[in-house]
């Protein structure tokens, strides 16, 4: 017997065995759900996704293409959901982008605005789409997440307009868990720690902060995909289900320390 067992969901963000996407997955199937995925447009995104999946032991996936900053795409992919299976449990969404050539100390202030503006909509703004959808397919009840980083609620060097888009997704998860609490869907962000990921290693200085946080956090050590994966099932789970509206910590307890 798992704490997912008889529940269906979709993940967003799948690159590769090394991102967080993956290990919220492995946890969630180990604990019996079953999950859905999509993949970023193109042939070479659909393998890519195909083989992380494949190395999760799940025969014969269920795979979409998904341009999240389509509005057409983001229908497409939860009305075919709900034609298919009716309705889902759960939501994972951990995508996130902005250009890698302002993610680097003293270019903050330069950022041009379309940087700007896409960052906001890829990392803040689909949560709340995607939500809202998932929410419409979900006639029982169930529970939405997405991922943060510590640079929302602290400036770190590099991190930039992502810790800004970072900050806004965790507004967006308050403004959801308010409003979705009436239908009781659940909306949780967990705040990871540094993770070597495509996406993190666009960031100047990140083996810097890996090396930080190792000194510096109560644990001593940097993070593994299994905690975050574990973190996620339980907030995904009815054993969390007087949880809304939070930022859970999962960063070896980097950020309570005060230097």
């Amino acid at each position: 017997m798992g704490m997912m067992d008889g529940k269906r969901g979709l993940v967003v963000g799948i690159a590769n065995d090394r991102s967080f996407a993956y290990s919220i997955a492995e946890s969630l199937i180990r604990e019996g759900a079953e999950c859905l995925f999509t993949h970023l447009p193109g042939d070479k995104m659909a393998r890519r996704c195909g083989k992380a999946v494949s190395a999760l032991g799940v025969e014969d996936p269920w795979l979409c293409p998904l341009d999240a900053s389509s509005d057409e795409d983001l229908d497409a992919v939860f009305d075919r959901i709900g034609s298919e299976f009716g309705k889902i449990d759960f939501l994972v969404h951990s995508i996130a982008f902005a250009d890698r050539e302002w993610l680097q100390e003293g270019k903050f202030t330069k950022t041009p605005r379309e940087v700007y503006t896409q960052a906001m909509d890829i990392s803040a703004y689909t949560y709340a789409a995607m939500a809202n959808r998932a929410s419409e397919i979900m006639p029982d009840g169930g529970s939405v997440i997405a991922m943060s980083y510590y640079g929302a609620e602290k400036a770190v060097p590099g991190y930039n307009v992502m810790g800004v888009a970072k900050a806004a997704l965790e507004a967006t998860n308050r403004y959801l868990a308010l409003e979705l609490g009436a239908k009781n869907i659940r909306a949780n962000v967990i705040s990871g720690g540094p993770l070597r990921t495509m996406s993190s290693m666009a960031v100047g200085g990140f083996s810097e902060i890996l090396d930080w946080v190792e000194k510096k956090s109560p644990l001593q050590r940097n993070i593994t995909g299994a905690d975050v994966g574990d973190s996620a099932a339980w907030l995904l789970s009815d054993l969390s289900r007087g949880v809304t509206g939070q930022v859970l910590y999962v960063d070896s307890g980097y950020s309570i320390v005060g230097l």
